[in-house]
């Protein structure tokens, strides 16, 4: 059997990432810290533009992809965008399949696939690794669109998320950014450095600016858009792309939002009236779009392939400090046509109602999260041997204490130590505790004579009462408060909702370049085919197929922005005004 070829049990397929398997989380914790304390030490970014030292003319002449980029019959340029994908092997293949056709019938249009595929961050999870990135990312997108000979192969562009970055950007470098072009499938990568820029037309640009794990640009990389800057027509549009949607806390000035405006500021400076109609990110896996008063769009587009996130909690206008213009409201109601009047509707997928219904899957938190259930199991066990085994107040104290440092002390750093966030892992640790009492107080009350046992069959007893029930109540109540803090008090979103590990809700971005009118055109999968619904193909091309057919839809009305009516940077800021971020 070909290597290329699906093995005959799709069993052995990549299934979604368990995020509450107590090994992952530890492994997770451990890249995140090395990656803290290393990773400014060891920029990936600096190195890689030490060895790329070229003239600026041609930095701009390899942004170059009209060999690829050719207009249609109308004279249009078509490009994809999708972004976090490479987790669990379903919805990554179903999303890559839909990238693939050279065709794509959603609701009566007839979209042609893009000529470059740009994939916004978190291209694996969740680790990023040669085995992670070959079987949860190329394979599926190899297995989706076979490389049959075609002509002219459409590009891959890629930019690294936190997740590639675990590695310090090592082996997303290997496969995304060197000299000779790697095949994925019928794609074809070019790019050189983790961030690039392409000229897809002559009046519209696409910028990827990659923004690390410490959240800003590094100098050789704002060199290197200032050279492209002053390479491109004057009056030309951007579609500014991050990792990151840091509109999302731009009320509270985070540094992933202040690199966005300052990659804005490198463009204004240039003096040439630039113009962002159109900003992108993934990372938050989810579709919003907001829209700012004179139409710049920033859409949400993380539904490649991880785990879904919800909606609910999105507000529905941000105050943003634009370049300069600190009266720029972002508003999730807008219509999507020209114009963009304002309208009841929120702009996200899934819708705000769907998003809080399905939040009640947490409640089976222990079933869906065995592994993490066994291990607050070993914990019970672990607390109720020390408090039977030595009853005394002070060793309670010792409990309650561990207890409160370890739910307040993570539920605090998830959620950057916001007051209801304290709050909320306190009473976690006080509810366990008080299980944890009944636990000990139905064990010696079964077990009178405990105190006459060897210490270890006492222990031994202990684990088979606390271990699978212990699990099964203190993994319930995580996910109770899971469930609470999520629906109501805005807390604990992305924990939420990889509990639960939904891979519906698919979707990516089709995009249309036209003169100076961007058409965006969301593409949603409702639902993605289950492990034993896809069937290996006849003929090999694709290499599987659902049973029934996949079933594209538009979340909303395509999205036009007609760049003549944004605002060129100059008149927006003035060059005095720039701010490093």
């Amino acid at each position: 059997m070909s290597k290329n070829a699906p093995p005959d049990d799709l069993e052995k397929l990549p299934r979604m990432a368990h995020w509450f398997n107590p090994i992952l989380l530890s492994k997770l914790l451990l890249q995140v810290i090395v990656s803290g304390v290393f990773g400014q030490y060891a920029d990936r970014r600096l190195i890689v533009a030490a060895l790329d030292i070229v003239p600026d003319h041609e930095l701009v002449a390899r942004a170059d992809i009209s060999d690829v980029a050719k207009p249609d019959s109308e004279g249009a340029v078509w490009i994809d965008y999708a972004a976090d994908l490479g987790d669990g092997f379903d919805a990554t293949y179903a999303v890559a399949s839909l990238l693939g056709q050279d065709t794509l019938s959603v609701d009566s249009l007839s979209l042609p696939r893009g000529c470059a595929l740009i994939l916004g961050g978190d291209e694996v999870y969740p680790t990023a690794d040669r085995a992670s990135y070959l079987k949860r990312m190329i394979e599926p997108y190899s297995w989706a669109n076979p490389d049959v000979g075609v002509s002219t192969p459409p590009l891959l562009l890629a930019l690294p998320g936190n997740h590639d970055w675990y590695d310090g950007l090592v082996t997303f470098l290997a496969f995304f950014a060197r000299k000779k072009s790697t095949r994925i499938g019928q794609w074809r990568t070019r790019q050189r450095r983790s961030y690039f820029a392409v000229k897809l037309s002559e009046l519209c640009w696409l910028w990827a600016i990659d923004v690390a794990l410490v959240e800003d640009m590094d100098q050789p990389q704002a060199d290197y858009f200032v050279a492209i800057a002053h390479a491109m027509t004057q009056g030309s549009n951007i579609i500014l792309c991050s990792a990151e949607p840091g509109w999302y806390k731009a009320e509270e000035d985070s540094e992933s939002y202040r690199t966005l405006s300052y990659a804005a500021n490198i463009a204004q400076n240039a003096g040439r009236a630039l113009k962002i109609p159109l900003v992108l990110s993934g990372d938050t896996h989810h579709y919003s779009r907001y829209s700012t008063q004179k139409g710049t769009q920033y859409i949400t587009s993380g539904g490649a392939g991880a785990f879904l996130h919800g909606t609910h909690h999105l507000p529905d206008t941000i105050k943003a400090d634009w370049l300069g213009d600190s009266n720029s409201i972002l508003s999730l109601k807008t219509d999507p046509g020209r114009g963009h009047a304002a309208t009841e509707t929120r702009a996200v997928w899934p819708r705000d109602r769907e998003s809080k219904r399905l939040l009640y899957w947490n409640l089976i938190f222990p079933i869906l999260n065995w592994d993490f259930a066994i291990f607050l199991g070993a914990l019970y066990t672990f607390f109720v041997f020390a408090i039977t085994s030595l009853p005394r107040v002070d060793v309670a104290v010792v409990v309650l204490a561990v207890l409160v440092a370890g739910f307040v002390g993570y539920s605090g750093y998830q959620e950057k130590w916001k007051r209801r966030s304290v709050v909320a892992g306190l009473v976690e640790a006080l509810i366990q505790f008080v299980a944890i009492l009944g636990f000990a107080a139905v064990a010696t009350s079964l077990v009178p004579i405990h105190s006459t046992l060897n210490w270890w069959l006492w222990l031994l007893l202990l684990s088979v009462f606390v271990v699978p029930i212990g699990g099964l109540i203190g993994s319930f109540l995580f996910g109770l408060k899971l469930f609470v803090t999520c629906r109501w008090f805005n807390l604990n979103h992305n924990d939420a909702f990889s509990a639960i590990r939904l891979y519906d809700y698919r979707h990516f971005l089709r995009i249309k370049i036209l003169g100076d009118e961007i058409t965006v055109y969301a593409i949603g999968l409702r639902r993605v085919p289950r492990r034993g619904e896809w069937r290996k193909t006849e003929g090999g091309v694709p290499r599987l197929s659902p049973e029934r057919p996949l079933a594209p839809e538009l979340i909303e009305r395509p999205i036009v922005i007609s760049a003549l009516g944004i605002a060129t940077t100059q008149e927006i800021k003035k060059p005095d005004q720039l701010k490093a971020p």
